[in-house]
């Protein structure tokens, strides 16, 4: 699957970076949307960013239609015995004296990827379920989310900070990046705007 079967390329004005005295605007078309699942488009800008959150209790399948993409991923670590527990989080780092809403994670994914490439797959407690997407150049992502964000029923997108943190003393075969994971609000340069959806129809 590729932009043109959505018809979408990358000349048109949703890839394109319009004005360089604001941030950079993503535009979201919505294909599709029940209480089971959501079908949609994120168009990305050259160097637009997606900043880290999450999806909590959901699956996610994400398609890269066109472009190249930057993307990094975490999941949340429960299970470091006692003795590998952390020295001590990142207060240094600009969070301040408070570790409210601080928990550790590790990296899953950290790498460029670029068109044709596979569908990725983000599991409610596996394979990246906070992610930060970066576009390297215009992007086009399919996301698939089963079921879809849905604040009463506690599926609330969550902003995260992530502090890299490499303190860990576990077995060396268990070694790998870490980071503290922070909460914090929707980022005031994120833009998102939705369009009308305009490729061929969706039949069932």
């Amino acid at each position: 699957m590729a932009g043109a079967d959505v018809g979408l390329r990358p000349n048109m004005p949703y890839f394109k970076s319009i004005r360089y005295d604001r941030p950079l605007t993503i535009t979201y078309l919505r294909l599709h949307e029940c209480d089971k699942f959501s079908i949609g488009i994120f168009c990305l800008p050259p160097s637009a960013v997606i900043p880290l959150h999450d999806h909590p209790g959901m699956t996610v399948f994400s398609k890269l239609l066109f472009g190249e993409m930057h993307i990094k991923s975490y999941d949340w670590v429960d299970n470091l015995p006692a003795e590998s527990t952390p020295l001590a989080k990142p207060l240094d780092n600009g969070l301040g004296d408070s570790t409210t809403g601080i928990r550790l994670a590790e990296v899953k994914m950290n790498s460029a990827f670029r068109a044709p490439c596979k569908t990725s797959i983000l599991y409610p407690a596996d394979g990246g379920n906070m992610h930060c997407f970066t576009a390297k150049t215009a992007c086009a992502v399919l996301d698939v989310l089963g079921p879809p964000y849905c604040d009463p029923e506690g599926r609330h997108c969550q902003y995260y900070y992530d502090f890299p943190f490499s303190n860990i003393s576990v077995p060396e075969e268990q070694k790998g990046d870490y980071a503290w994971l922070k909460e914090r609000e929707k980022p005031d340069d994120l833009t998102v705007v939705g369009a009308l959806y305009k490729g061929p129809k969706m039949v069932k």
